[in-house]
């Protein structure tokens, strides 16, 4: 047998390749949208893609299933409580899926969404979105955060019961928005989960539904359009991208942030697509009903940004611009300018960060507006102080002054340092005190 894990390090997730070299048959777990480098590992490996298995119906990831479908008549195999709207082979809990010699057998596990499926392959279990390395997937994408929790409760002890020397494989890793405590750890087994990992640590349902049923991670705007995405019929190959002399559009410009901020086309937001979780950050800020044109500093980068862009959703992108007119500037802040401009009131600190990485320590006197929501805010920044853009190293900074830069919004970005070199200055930083707390 065959099997590969791929690692999409910008979202999070996971996909697999499982292959039998006697039957030369393979299927892919969970694909994503870009499907070339499983072509390329089949290719090599002589084998050619029957199915597709998904543990459900994605909402953080375009699913490369329908792509697998049109151009390589791979059968979908996904269970029938998912409703598809293509066509496809319904899985059942304790199928097997034979794979020549290798089977796969299917367990249903419900709480991420009614549809979750596991799949156990020898000695390896794909967890999909279940149980995860340190944690367990959020429960409120699908349905009420309360019933995905009981339902997610008895899908973990019913996989904890399995064998503990049982690899465990999971669909996301640290990255992900589908929970707050996931390992970087790509793999683990059930006896380390269940010595370490905390959704496996409450004594009853009650206790384990009133921890998880509310979840702090931030619920991406995407999800819906994601979801409808793999719900439908089946999504080709994208079309190539053309260059565009100009675009009055809504532009996302993917340089690194200095450059950005050196010259950059009227209007345009910057995420650096050189910085982690992209596509999340662009998913947060970007209008998903108007198409994007993308401003980047190669061909190189160009393509990294679509790929990444379509893996959320994003897939009207009219272009990209070849040598536009990038004749606004943004004027970066370092800590000793900072301090100065604090020290004679004269700028409003807004700290982009979430609120758990918030409050352990911020700028006394800051304002706190996540970088992905401080769109909406424009009419209470507009009253002529600078605004100040700050987080924990710099990129995220560099996002919402772009945000409010488009809007008008004049905004300097923190973008070499963060909370923690402003406190390692001397600077006096606030912490919140929770209730018990010290």
């Amino acid at each position: 047998m065959i099997f590969q894990q791929r690692v999409d390090d910008d979202l999070g997730c996971a996909s697999y390749l499982i292959g039998d070299e006697a039957s030369g048959e393979a299927v892919v777990v969970d694909p994503a949208y870009e499907i070339e480098p499983y072509l390329e590992d089949t290719r090599q490996a002589g084998l050619r893609i029957t199915r597709v298995l998904e543990t459900h119906t994605h909402a953080d990831h375009v699913s490369g299933h329908g792509r697998l479908a049109l151009e390589h008549g791979a059968i979908i195999c996904i269970h029938a409580l998912a409703e598809p709207e293509f066509p496809f082979e319904a899985l059942a809990d304790g199928q097997e899926v034979h794979l020549g010699e290798t089977s796969i057998r299917v367990l249903h596990t419900p709480g991420h969404r009614p549809e979750h499926c596991c799949f156990l392959v020898g000695d390896k279990l794909l967890t999909g979105d279940s149980l995860l390395v340190g944690d367990a997937a959020r429960p409120d994408l699908a349905v009420d955060g309360r019933e995905g929790a009981e339902g997610l409760y008895a899908s973990l002890r019913r996989l904890t019961e399995l064998p503990e020397a049982t690899n465990v494989y999971p669909g996301h890793v640290a990255g992900s928005l589908c929970a707050t405590g996931i390992s970087k750890e790509r793999s683990s087994t059930i006896a380390a989960e269940l010595r370490t990992n905390r959704a496996l640590s409450y004594p009853d349902l009650q206790e384990f539904v009133a921890a998880t049923a509310t979840v702090s991670a931030p619920r991406p705007p995407t999800v819906e359009r994601v979801v409808a995405l793999n719900r439908g019929p089946f999504l080709g190959a994208p079309a190539p991208l053309g260059s565009l002399e100009s675009f009055s559009g809504q532009v996302l410009d993917v340089r690194p942030p200095h450059e950005f901020a050196d010259g950059h086309v009227a209007g345009a937001l910057n995420v650096p697509v050189g910085g982690s979780s992209f596509a999340t950050k662009a998913g947060f800020v970007l209008d998903p009903e108007q198409p994007v044109a993308i401003h980047a500093s190669s061909n190189e980068e160009t393509e990294a940004a679509a790929t990444r862009l379509r893996a959320v959703g994003v897939l009207d992108l009219a272009g990209f611009l070849a040598e536009p007119q990038a004749t606004e500037r943004l004027d970066p802040i370092g800590l000793e300018e900072l301090e100065q401009l604090l020290a004679d009131e004269s700028v409003e600190v807004i700290d982009v960060r979430e609120k758990d990485e918030r409050d352990d320590g911020y700028i006394p006197g800051s304002r706190h507006i996540p970088y992905r929501l401080v769109g909406a805010y424009r009419d209470e920044l507009a009253d002529g102080h600078t605004v100040v853009t700050v987080c924990e190293s710099g990129g995220r900074a560099a996002v919402a002054a772009s945000v409010l830069a488009a809007q008008g919004i004049p905004a300097r970005p923190l973008l070499d340092a963060g909370i923690p070199d402003w406190e390692a200055r001397g600077n006096p930083v606030t912490a919140f005190r929770r209730c018990g707390g010290s």
